[in-house]
């Protein structure tokens, strides 16, 4: 009798990754469409150039210059992005037209008030992540409401990029010196987290065919979302503001985009290692064996509370209490979910590859911030608090892909491993500003 095995080069699924049409076999070559989508983006960059270069710096034209066929290429290995793009040029086109360069006209006009301006694109944004969240556990029992997730998640990222591309030119219409790509405190950098996170999600879910992981990712954006909101309304953090000193640089185009990259999918990883285990104990009835990734999850809830420096809430605690209900809930219907989950192969090949993109882009900005301190304080590393922990960070999916890699790392120590890493991770983004103070402390909750 004689038995076969997939090679190793391929995965055990490969009827699910050409279904979606991502695979690279079946991408070929560049077709017409993508010379047209380049020659869209480039009379773009161009009219861009024309515009707003007065406004530019000599690095920021390069960085312009250079995403043009960065952007062809990401529209080429994954085809809706094309379409996300384009939809957001065109939205942030009529914006700005209807803008004419009066940031006054924000509360005059009436798509401008309701939809296009930037703290208005961030609450629909807002609003549409919550309900995809909603539709994506729906999605368990019903196909549409999972699907309704999907279109529920792009809206929400065509809302967000629209509302954050429209911001940057409000900094500009606010005053020349004020100009800045919005990146620089935690409104901003939050709003690039769920943007990031939900994009890589999507192209997850796209590749592997399967919704139902929608519900899982869309909780920790959610969670960011309830942060995001109580911070804008109780700081009135969606004004722009000037920037600090230390935050007047180049380098921060590409710093913070990279860092938030590692981070969006460094939680992605996360959520998919709690699916995992939520599958693998899928038809496990001791609730003892399930208190670990009861209390991770808990733990997770409770975070933000535990960053609180004036005392905690009433807000906070029943956030953290809300979070525990949701833990305990997702625990009780395991059977159910497990049978809708994909297999804990592909459960596993995704936490692989999201911690994969997300430790080499975390790479990238680490080596950026590195660069950037050696500019602004003369020194490329200082042990500051910021820099300590990012390190931590490094070295501790490092260690998860050398055990994966070198000694085969797989199944419940992977998903755990990845669920404390999501820990350490938000420890090092707000943690460390709160209470470790040092050259990147900006802020405090």
């Amino acid at each position: 009798m004689s038995t076969t095995t997939t090679p190793p080069s391929q995965p055990p699924w490969p009827h699910i990754v050409s279904a979606t049409g991502d695979s690279r076999a079946r991408r070929g070559r560049p077709d017409w469409t993508d010379a047209v989508f380049f020659l869209l983006l480039a009379v773009g960059a161009g009219y861009a150039l024309s515009r707003y270069g007065h406004a530019m710096d000599y690095y920021e034209e390069i960085i312009l210059c250079g995403l043009v066929p960065s952007l062809v290429w990401l529209g080429w290995l994954w085809r809706p992005l094309r379409v996300l793009m384009l939809a957001c040029a065109l939205a942030v086109g009529l914006a700005l037209t209807l803008y004419q360069n009066d940031l006054a006209r924000a509360e005059q006009v009436f798509f401008l008030k309701y939809l296009f301006s930037s703290q208005s694109a961030v609450l629909w944004m807002c609003a549409l992540f919550m309900l995809a969240t909603v539709c994506y556990w729906g999605g368990i029992v019903s196909p549409t409401s999972a699907w309704l997730g999907t279109a529920l998640t792009w809206g929400a990222v065509f809302a967000g990029t629209t509302g954050m591309l429209v911001r940057w030119r409000e900094s500009h219409l606010m005053g020349p010196d004020l100009g800045h790509i919005p990146v620089s405190n935690l409104y901003e950098v939050f709003v690039l987290f769920a943007l990031v996170t939900a994009l890589f999600y999507l192209y997850y879910e796209r590749k592997y065919a399967t919704r139902a992981l929608g519900g899982f990712v869309l909780l920790v954006i959610s969670s960011a979302i309830v942060f995001l909101l109580w911070y804008s309304f109780t700081r009135d953090a969606g004004q722009i503001q000037p920037l600090v000193p230390a935050l007047k640089s180049w380098w921060m185009k590409l710093h913070v985009p990279a860092n938030f990259i590692g981070y969006g999918t460094f939680s992605l990883a996360a959520m998919v290692g709690f699916a995992y285990l939520v599958k693998q104990h899928g038809q496990t009835a001791s609730w003892a064996r399930l208190a670990p990734l009861f209390i991770l999850g808990v733990l997770l809830c409770a975070e933000p509370m535990v960053f609180r420096t004036e005392g905690l809430s009433a807000t906070w605690m029943i956030y953290g209490g809300v979070g525990a209900v949701i833990t305990g809930c997702i625990l009780a219907a395991r059977r159910r979910i497990a049978q809708a989950l994909p297999s804990l192969e592909v459960l596993d090949d995704i936490m692989y590859r999201a911690i994969a993109v997300g430790f080499a882009f975390f790479t990238v900005a680490t080596v950026l911030g590195a660069l950037w301190a050696a500019d602004a304080w003369g020194a490329y590393w200082q042990w500051d608090p910021k820099e300590t922990w990012a390190l931590i960070v490094w070295l501790n999916y490092a260690a998860w892909l050398h055990m994966r890699l070198i000694k085969g790392l797989r199944g419940a120590m992977a998903a755990y491993w990845a669920l404390v890493g999501l820990l350490i991770t938000g420890f090092a983004f707000l943690g460390v500003n709160m209470f470790l103070s040092g050259l990147h402390s900006y802020g405090e909750l």
